[in-house]
């Protein structure tokens, strides 16, 4: 599918302070559209990032017919640049899209316009190894329409630019408390889809658990109230007799990228590794005896972030407040030198630019 390109007339690029960059609020110069309508995808171009025209009528702003990814791009040896495990987030996009009833943009058009996108900005992406250039392709419906009904019409886009850690901390441990008044999915709902309607329903119990004093939120399961599922940006993993713990996978948890790559990593270093279901009961009894060593999230956002404190009715898990522990350690410098080439890539997890 031949993309046209529009190419702006003067960068931006020289404007952006890549040594303070924050995470989300800067963008490069162009962005990828493509509009679905007749039963085809149509319209396939590059141009310039700016205002999108949207009637006020559209599904996406009344009934969040929508979908979204998260990835990035990292600086690579010899002047290339990374696109990390694109393949396994196209899966989890068109999984998500399935799920919204959305048409599925197919793998060579994802593929070759983030590939595109990020070729023309290519000088956006941060050479530092602590910062990265991430990714955002979207998908909203678009019918003019105030009945409740699968749209006929949607716009598929990709925006990008150049990020620094997603926890203004850096990778100091965050703090996290349960909230089992709020839950974030159930099983047959959207909760393993990355769709806006998680996100926006999370904001409020975040918000809370930041007046408190904590990072985010750990959710628990919406029926016992008592198993960790995940945080709102992360997975979880917990080291409990020198064992690397995950909730499984079951329809209420996002299926995230990274997590997937710490599970590969940890089987191809042979860290025992286990997916199964984990209460915060066990968790407050590990610590009791000593062997929860560790605990930590996953996510494309923030890689590896340790958990230094983890509070529950009253009750607070205190590990390491001041650094990673050896397993996240290795972990999160096993993941970022395969982002930047200083590891080698045998499994094909980079898409080279």
């Amino acid at each position: 599918m031949n993309i046209e390109i529009e190419r702006v007339p003067e960068s931006r690029l020289e404007s952006i302070d890549f040594n303070n960059l924050r995470f989300g609020d800067v963008f490069s110069d162009h962005m990828f559209e493509a509009t679905y309508k007749d039963g085809s995808w149509q319209d396939i171009k590059i141009r310039p990032y700016g205002p999108v025209n949207m009637m006020p009528s559209a599904n996406i702003l009344h009934y969040g017919q929508g979908v979204f990814e998260g990835m990035k791009a990292f600086s690579y040896k010899n002047g290339k640049i990374n696109i990390f495990r694109a393949d396994k987030h196209y899966e989890r996009f068109t999984r998500s899209s399935k799920r919204m009833d959305i048409p599925e943009v197919p793998k060579e058009l994802f593929l070759n316009a983030i590939k595109t996108l990020v070729n023309l900005d290519r000088d956006w992406v941060p050479k530092s190894e602590f910062k990265s250039y991430y990714i955002r392709p979207f998908i909203v419906g678009l019918d003019e329409f105030l009945g409740l009904k699968t749209s006929d019409k949607y716009k598929f886009m990709i925006i990008a630019g150049p990020v620094g850690n997603y926890y203004r901390e850096g990778i100091k441990p965050v703090k996290l408390t349960t909230m089992p008044e709020y839950v974030r999915a159930v099983k047959g709902g959207v909760g393993d889809a990355k769709v806006p309607g998680n996100y926006a329903a999370s904001l409020l119990p975040a918000h809370l658990a930041k007046e408190q004093g904590y990072t985010q939120v750990m959710w628990l399961d919406a029926i016992e109230r008592k198993y960790v599922e995940e945080v709102g940006s992360m997975n979880l993993f917990f080291v409990i007799d020198e064992k690397v713990i995950t909730p499984p996978l079951g329809g209420t948890i996002l299926p995230g990228v990274t997590r997937k790559s710490v599970i590969e990593l940890c089987q191809k270093w042979e860290i025992p590794v286990e997916e199964r279901r984990i209460s915060v009961h066990e968790l407050i009894e590990a610590h009791k005896q000593g062997t929860l060593s560790e605990a930590f999230g996953s996510g494309t956002a923030a890689v590896v972030s340790p958990v230094g404190l983890i509070h529950h009715d009253g009750t607070n898990i205190t590990l390491d407040m001041e650094n990673m522990g050896p397993i996240a350690q290795r972990l999160y410098d096993g993941i970022t030198s395969i982002h930047h080439g200083k590891m080698d890539d045998p499994d094909g997890w980079c898409m080279l630019v």
